[in-house]
């Protein structure tokens, strides 16, 4: 394969992976990635991300508190995001292409639209970070502004195609920033840390009914024009 074929294959293999298998994965390898990501560029080199690595007794403990107030009604009404990850009007196409998904996964695992114990549990499953067995928890100081957002994002890719090329995946998670005090608290995070989301790394499990969900694309056709004249 080309040069261009590996990049292509890590960039285009890349998916949110949704059950995890067991197998570890040594601190060296996660540290190689973070390396690797680090390479991300950021307006004037500010480098806006921090990272906090879970696994073992620590990712555990921190599943099991953030589970407690999500499995708590009136615990859970107490926890807001920070930041706005989703629009606060919703409209075509971007609200069609969140029911899509939504129940593509859900008809895979035959989660009915009435279901919603199976639904809360489902989701619930961010929380665990899906089973896998190292969870990365990424923040960022609240001094920054939207441009370090832009640089974080690059960051996270970079992750997650690094992750491809050693054979691993991951899952990118929004679903942790409503408990952000659960994890300031868990973490010992500084008041200036403000959590941007979750990731979950590890090795896909190849028989898992979620892992069989391929997201559609739009063409380039549909969301670019080319000015030549």
């Amino acid at each position: 394969m080309s040069n261009a074929d590996i990049v292509d294959a890590a960039i285009t293999s890349r998916r949110s992976i949704r059950a995890f298998l067991p197998t570890p994965v040594p601190r060296e390898q996660v540290e190689k990635l973070l390396e690797v990501a680090a390479r991300a560029p950021s307006g004037t080199n500010t480098q806006p991300w921090k990272v906090h690595v879970l696994t073992g007794a620590a990712l555990a403990r921190l599943s099991e508190a953030i589970m407690a107030a999500y499995d708590d009604p009136a615990e859970a009404e107490t926890h807001r995001e920070e930041y706005a990850y989703y629009p606060r009007e919703w409209k075509s196409p971007y609200i069609d292409r969140r029911r899509k998904i939504g129940w593509d996964l859900y008809g895979l695992l035959g989660i009915g639209k009435a279901d919603k114990e199976r639904m809360h549990e489902q989701h619930g499953r961010n929380y665990v970070f899906f089973d896998a067995p190292v969870g990365l928890i990424f923040t960022i100081d609240r001094i920054l502004e939207q441009g370090s957002w832009l640089d974080y994002g690059m960051f996270l890719q970079n992750i997650m195609v690094a992750a491809r090329g050693h054979g691993l995946d991951t899952c990118p998670q929004a679903a942790f920033t409503p408990f952000h005090r659960v994890i300031e608290r868990e973490l010992g995070l500084p008041a200036n840390e403000m959590v941007v989301c979750g990731m979950a790394l590890g090795h896909a499990d190849p028989d898992a009914l979620a892992n069989r969900l391929v997201t559609e694309r739009e063409p380039v056709a549909g969301f670019v024009q080319f000015h030549d004249a």
